[in-house]
């Protein structure tokens, strides 16, 4: 089994910065593309960004320039810096991983950290 917990979630006012970081652990073998994803109240959850396990980044235009993904392949941990941060990035925010283990090949998701950024 495989478990993903964020942390560095909390509350800021608008212009700030939050760093977020995602541990994997348990039995891992490889872990490849690792992702971010939010969901803000009423609405659907939505990816924010990727990196694939040779660093390769992809973002959503909502946070294109503001925030940047980043991986340490020794410590299994993704983080996510956010800055400049706006009230519409309030969310529950999400790592999701897919991992090669002992089980093959699944997809996993944290537990969700919670960011508020007030105005």
């Amino acid at each position: 089994q495989v478990q993903l917990v964020e942390s560095g979630g909390g509350l800021v006012q608008a212009g700030g910065s939050l760093r977020l970081a995602c541990a994997a652990s348990g039995s891992i073998f490889v872990i490849n593309t690792m992702h971010w994803y939010r969901q803000a109240p009423g609405k659907q959850r939505e990816l924010v960004a990727t990196i694939t396990n040779g660093g390769s980044t992809d973002y959503s235009d909502s946070v294109k320039g503001r925030f940047t993904i980043s991986r340490d392949n020794a410590k299994n941990t993704v983080y996510l810096q956010m800055n400049s941060l706006r009230p519409e990035d309030t969310a529950v925010y999400y790592c999701n991983a897919d991992v090669t283990g002992l089980l093959g090949q699944k997809n996993y998701w944290g537990q969700g950290t919670q960011v508020t950024v007030s105005s």
